[in-house]
């Protein structure tokens, strides 16, 4: 049986990546008020995961836009993990929600590969 596809909604790799906006929304209320500047940073690297998936597929017409719209939710991600693990050195948050987001991360991350290089 074959799933079909009717909008971003429907894709897990956007799905997953909402799952990974709502676990670092809540991880980052733990972060000190004095970092509000990373705590900013940390949510706009996050939504900027979905929010790239879903205007990319909204541009699907022209695939070069839909593949440089995954590739900017990849960076983002990357950017994401960066700052986690700078939470993590600096015990921001516990290893334990930090570990966590970068399984989801991980999984997030795979699934944009796939999608990217389905799109060449």
């Amino acid at each position: 049986m074959t799933t079909s596809i009717g909008s971003f909604r429907d894709l897990e790799v956007w799905q997953r990546s909402m799952d990974l906006v709502d676990l670092v929304y809540a991880a980052t209320k733990s972060i000190p008020r004095e970092e509000f500047d990373l705590r900013k940073q940390v949510k706009r690297a996050v939504v900027s995961i979905p929010s790239n998936i879903a205007e990319g597929y909204r541009r699907k017409k022209k695939r070069p836009a839909y593949q440089n719209h995954v590739s900017i939710a990849l960076g983002s991600q990357g950017e994401l993990e960066t700052q986690i693990e700078i939470c993590k050195r600096n015990a921001f948050l516990l290893p334990t929600t930090c570990t966590q987001i970068f399984d989801l991360c991980d999984r997030v991350g795979a699934m944009l590969y796939k999608l990217h290089e389905s799109l060449e």
